[in-house]
C-alpha cells in the first residue's frame, strides 16, 4: 500500500538553471508493507513533465528502507525539500543511510 506524502512543482530557478521550459511536478509517496516486520517502509517518487508534446511521467520507488514510520517520513521531508527526482533516488538514499551509520558508529566510539 502506498499513501501520498507530499507534491511540489519543481522552483523555476532550478527548471532555468538546467534550461527547462516547461513545468515539472513531483510527487512523493510512503510505501507500506503490512505483512514486513523489518524495514516496513519504503518511499516513491513519481516526475511529470508537462510537455507541448504531452505530459511524461518517471517513477521510481525503494521499498523495504526502514522500520520506523517516523524516520521513513523524516527522509521524504529531505527529498521534497530538495525536489529529489526519481533519478537521484537511489545515490541520495544510499548517502542518508551511510549518514546514519557514521553518526552511529561516531556515538559508538565515544560511549
Amino acid at each position: 500500500m502506498k499513501t501520498f506524502f507530499a507534491s511540489r512543482f519543481v522552483s523555476e530557478e532550478a527548471l532555468n538553471e538546467a534550461r527547462i521550459n516547461y513545468p515539472i511536478k513531483l510527487k512523493y509517496y510512503k510505501i507500506i508493507n503490512e505483512e514486513e516486520e523489518k524495514l516496513k517502509f519504503g518511499i516513491q517518487i513519481i516526475k511529470i513533465e508537462y510537455r507541448k508534446e504531452g505530459r511524461k511521467v518517471e517513477k521510481k520507488e525503494r521499498e523495504k528502507i526502514e522500520s520506523e514510520e517516523q524516520k521513513v517520513e523524516g527522509i521524504l521531508k529531505i527529498l521534497e525539500r530538495n525536489e529529489v527526482t526519481p533519478i537521484e533516488l537511489e545515490e541520495i538514499l544510499e548517502d542518508i543511510i551511510m549518514d546514519k551509520k557514521i553518526k552511529k558508529s561516531l556515538q559508538n566510539i565515544e560511549n
